[in-house]
């Protein structure tokens, strides 16, 4: 009898799915979720000090690194179009909701069946960096971009 009760999932299959579209991904990292904890100290019986730990009110949520392959043309895609509407007009007054963007990152395993699903809320581009180029080199050339979200959901 086998212990395991299903295959690991492979993590070299996954997509950013934003505004209807899927985004080929070579790499993410930031699948953290954290629940905020408070200490109290407080005397117990006999005077000696305890330290009691409970749930506090905010939830931590890291920033998404993806990585993927630089597009070609950059002024045409749209994480680009996102980020540099954000660098050039801002995220105040009324248009801040219309900046942020809701999104999953989705897996899938060997055969196209979706394994894995991670929705993300209210997040916006920080910063793409680039990788360096070399004259002796034939790498493809990839793009880190970092998305800061709000909150991170795995659903699947």
């Amino acid at each position: 009898m086998s212990l395991i009760k299903s295959d690991p999932i492979v993590s070299q299959n996954f997509f950013l799915e934003l505004d209807g579209a899927a985004i080929i991904l070579s790499g993410v990292s930031g699948f953290e979720q954290e629940i905020d904890v408070v200490e109290m100290q407080q005397v117990g019986a006999k005077g000696i000090a305890e330290t009691v730990k409970t749930r506090g009110t905010a939830n931590k949520t890291a920033d998404l690194s993806i990585t993927r392959m630089a597009p070609l043309d950059a002024m045409s895609d749209p994480i680009w179009k996102w980020f540099t509407d954000i660098r050039d007009k801002g995220m105040a007054g009324a248009n801040r909701a219309d900046k942020r963007k809701n999104g999953s990152i989705v897996l899938y395993d060997v055969v196209g069946t979706e394994v894995g699903r991670f929705n993300f809320f209210s997040g916006w581009p920080s910063k793409i960096a680039t990788d360096g180029v070399s004259a002796d080199s034939n790498d493809a050339l990839k793009e880190t971009i970092t998305l800061v979200i709000e909150r991170l959901e795995r659903v699947k």
